[in-house]
């Protein structure tokens, strides 16, 4: 935060209380994040606690535990000389989140499970396949040197920061291959092992930010998985752990991608919360943010907008999106905004027009979307299948059918639990319908997923 943040009257009553939980209720509404304060929810995901942990922090005596004061302070930035106790010189992986106190919401959990490394069924088949696609792209066998490490070793070096570095882009091209469903737990045991490993290992100073960094954009993609492979419960807690471990590293564009895909995840059920993760995410990335990161976090406000049923809202930000988009491209652009092309922008302004009970608008954009050609296969799919809700919802119940029957083959070929949800909804709709075309959509989709 920049210096006068923490001149203001509240922040510095507080600090003068020493309670912690009032300054970071003053730290919440703080007229720096906008118009509205950050949710309880927002700031407790950063800090690794439950909305209800944090609300008995706000309201409940001191706290006086200096492990946990400390902890928060840094996840936080606050100046060292503001604070009544001093911040410890631990090296970077030590200050990992820790875990083992937190509370768990029964919908968001808040922390990393162990994936299995063996099992049975349809994990070890995943899992195999996974690797196996992993192994195949450029034939680094960079998985296979992680999984055979001796996690045991007391120190971590730069040929491990060079694999975890590698890592994502692997995971990224994979996906593309594969799909989410087949990389979920892959990129969840190797995040997990990994993780475990750089906790115990002494890692040299000069090593320490960069490691961080490297487990900040591994858990950015494995929670990308999650929310794709319709895991969504499990990918909260990965986006807190990047959002943790990239303000130990002081890495803002970690953190930014991490608050991206926390609206992404929220903007369906706790939209209120999405909006605050693309505004914090904006503010986060003020002085180095480029024309694309900015229409990708104006979307994702835009469509959190419609799903409040707030239209003036979504105009603005969706006018804001296109503006921001229409300045092009950058060199430095992150990596993954690759799929933030003219195809998104439309897809996603037909998805809020359905969120706000405009079907014949979704129709439209949605069929310019799931026809235009790009490279990103699963978002074209995923706005056809969105295209037949539309067509259905607008009552040409036959159209909706033939749709989803075209669409079909490439769903199942996707492997995206979120996509394969989706068309799963369409068919719910349709079979209450006695049409031909309705029959021979129905017959086509138990026949490739079951009854």
């Amino acid at each position: 935060m920049p210096p006068p943040f923490w001149d203001h009257q509240p922040v510095r009553a507080a600090l003068a209380r020493r309670h912690l939980g009032h300054l970071i209720r003053a730290y919440r509404h703080h007229p720096y994040h906008g118009r509205l304060p950050l949710t309880q929810s927002v700031v407790a995901g950063w800090l690794g606690i439950t909305q209800a942990q944090l609300s008995r922090i706000e309201n409940g005596p001191p706290p006086i535990h200096l492990d946990r004061l400390t902890h928060w302070a840094t996840l936080l930035r606050i100046p060292e000389r503001l604070l009544w106790f001093r911040l410890p010189r631990l090296p970077l992986a030590e200050m990992s989140t820790d875990t083992s106190e937190r509370g768990a919401h029964a919908d968001s959990p808040t922390s990393l499970e162990t994936a299995p490394v063996e099992g049975g069924g349809t994990t070890n088949r995943r899992r195999f396949n996974a690797l196996a696609a992993l192994a195949g792209l450029g034939g680094s066998n960079l998985i296979d040197a992680l999984l055979a490490a001796d996690d045991r070793a007391e120190n971590l070096g730069m040929e491990h920061v060079r694999i975890a570095g590698s890592l994502v882009e692997r995971f990224r091209q994979a996906d593309a291959a594969v799909g989410a469903d087949e990389l979920c737990d892959a990129a969840m045991t190797v995040h997990t092992r990994l993780s475990a490993w750089a906790s115990k290992a002494r890692v040299s100073r000069h090593l320490e930010a960069t490691l961080q960094t490297a487990l900040a954009d591994l858990a950015n993609q494995a929670a990308w998985l999650a929310i794709d492979a319709e895991r969504r419960p499990q990918a909260r807690p990965y986006l807190n752990d990047a959002i943790t471990r990239a303000r130990i590293s002081d890495n803002p564009r970690e953190e930014v991608r991490a608050l991206a895909c926390l609206s992404l995840l929220t903007r369906e059920d706790q939209p209120t919360e999405s909006v605050h993760c693309a505004e914090a995410a904006l503010r986060a990335s003020q002085g180095w943010s480029t024309p694309r990161l900015r229409t990708l976090l104006r979307l994702r406000m835009a469509h959190a907008y419609a799903n409040l049923g707030d239209a003036s809202g979504f105009n603005r930000e969706m006018a804001s999106g296109f503006r921001e988009f229409d300045r092009g491209p950058q060199e430095d652009d992150p990596p993954f905004l690759q799929f933030v092309t003219s195809h998104e922008l439309t897809g996603i302004q037909g998805l809020a027009f359905l969120a706000l009970d405009r079907p014949a608008r979704a129709v439209k954009s949605l069929a310019v979307s799931s026809t235009t050609r790009t490279e990103h296969q699963r978002n074209r799919v995923l706005s056809t299948v969105r295209l037949a809700e539309a067509e259905y919802r607008l009552g040409d119940v036959n159209q909706a059918a033939r749709t989803a029957l075209r669409v079909l083959p490439e769903v199942k070929q996707l492997n995206s639990g979120r996509t394969t949800r989706n068309l799963a909804q369409v068919g719910a709709h349709l079979s209450r319908e006695k049409t031909t075309a309705v029959r021979d959509f129905i017959d086509a989709y138990r026949a490739e997923f079951g009854p």
